[in-house]
């Protein structure tokens, strides 16, 4: 049977080329969506390491202002602390969560070395942010009085430098004694990949290190934004305050994620339309032209069943063709670690896009099958 089925498809050649290369097209660009899919889904179920609700992050310039400018920072965080809608507040460096800016460098421990994305925050941004700490602890200022800088690691960073090592009280990078453990923090949203991250007790006297980030009272409104953008324009004249709330920051990061999505997708399912309509015409048009042949082996004892398989298996045949090709193509992606992704969002992304063109094949070819079982022996023979 199989054989036959090679030999019916060879024999058309010409009229199933086309096809040949619309299944492998479309079985790459399926590859293609699947894998962004499965890896967006595989992050978003990852925890994101941080509460995001109630918080807003002040963005504090100062503009021409130089004087004593660490001095007047502190002294608004401190009035920020003591306002009663205020839950915590931190100071923190300007890649906020959901914010554009990144910093990042590598870290180094026994000829391991690890690009890290840095963050610099005081003491109370663990509670400010709400980040349960899994080893040691979050750092406190009077750890700053030493030789080395305190700073606190995710778990993807210690897995980079340290394995299985026990990480508490190693230095890295020369000049940073680890304290503490984190689980994930993956700052720019759900749907980025748990990345390694380091953060590190700021220093106070710095000026540069102008961001606050506020924890407020469920249940705070815009009044108490306005009436706090006020006091903080009071205090420090010149300066220009700007409010970013946590909760608006993460849907733009997540709009920037899921429209190039959407935007493959939309063309994915065009294209898959074409492939379908064009094997539903072809399907159509091959039971046209051989009306005689399926008479004939009606009037031989083939059942209704049998002719309808026949052109289902003829359609799979050709798709497995074409899926054989795009698995030359699709493979080479995990196996050579394109983009850095791990091989079981590939593999994973391989497997849905072969079902699905395996189910497209079958549902385009169901009811030209059936109307080709439906032919009558005598009829087709008479027209023939």
């Amino acid at each position: 049977m199989i054989r036959h089925l090679f030999k019916l498809i060879w024999n058309k050649k010409r009229a199933h080329s086309l096809l040949l290369v619309e299944i492998w097209a479309s079985f790459l660009v399926l590859f293609g969506l699947s894998s962004l899919i499965v890896y967006n889904v595989r992050n978003y179920r990852e925890p994101l390491g941080f509460e995001y609700q109630n918080a807003w992050a002040i963005s504090l310039n100062s503009n021409q202002d130089t004087v004593e400018v660490a001095e007047k920072i502190e002294r608004v965080l401190q009035q920020l602390r003591d306002q009663p809608e205020v839950e915590a507040a931190s100071r923190m460096s300007s890649n906020f969560p959901f914010s554009q800016s990144s910093m990042n460098n590598g870290v180094e421990y026994n000829k391991k070395n690890v690009l890290a994305d840095f963050f610099s925050t005081d003491e109370h941004f663990a509670k400010t942010m709400v980040i349960p700490v899994l080893e040691g602890r979050w750092y406190r200022s009077a750890d700053s009085v030493g030789k080395y800088t305190p700073v606190v690691i995710n778990r993807k960073l210690k897995e980079g430098l340290f394995g299985d090592e026990k990480p508490l009280g190693k230095v890295i990078g020369e000049r940073f004694k680890v304290i503490g453990v984190v689980n994930t923090f993956k700052s720019k949203g759900e749907f980025m990949a748990d990345k390694p991250a380091l953060f590190e007790l700021l220093d106070v006297k710095t000026r540069w290190n102008d961001l606050l980030m506020v924890r407020v009272k469920p249940g705070t409104d815009a009044v108490f934004e306005a009436k706090m953008v006020k006091a903080i324009t009071t205090m420090v004249t010149g300066w220009s305050v700007e409010v970013d709330h946590l909760t608006d920051s993460r849907k733009t990061t997540h709009n920037m994620t899921l429209v190039p999505v959407i935007i493959f997708l939309i063309v994915s399912g065009f294209l898959l339309i074409n492939v379908a309509l064009g094997l539903f015409g072809v399907l159509n048009l091959s039971i046209a032209k051989r009306r005689g042949e399926i008479g004939l082996r009606r009037a031989l004892g083939a059942t209704g069943t049998g002719i309808s398989e026949q052109f289902i298996s003829e359609i799979w045949v050709l798709a497995t063709f074409a899926l054989l090709i795009g698995l030359l193509f699709a493979v080479q992606f995990p196996l050579m670690n394109v983009f850095d992704i791990q091989a079981g969002i590939y593999l994973t992304a391989i497997a849905i896009s072969i079902v699905v063109i395996y189910g497209i094949v079958t549902l385009c070819a169901l009811f030209p099958s059936r109307l080709a079982a439906r032919i009558q022996p005598a009829v087709a023979l008479h027209e023939e």
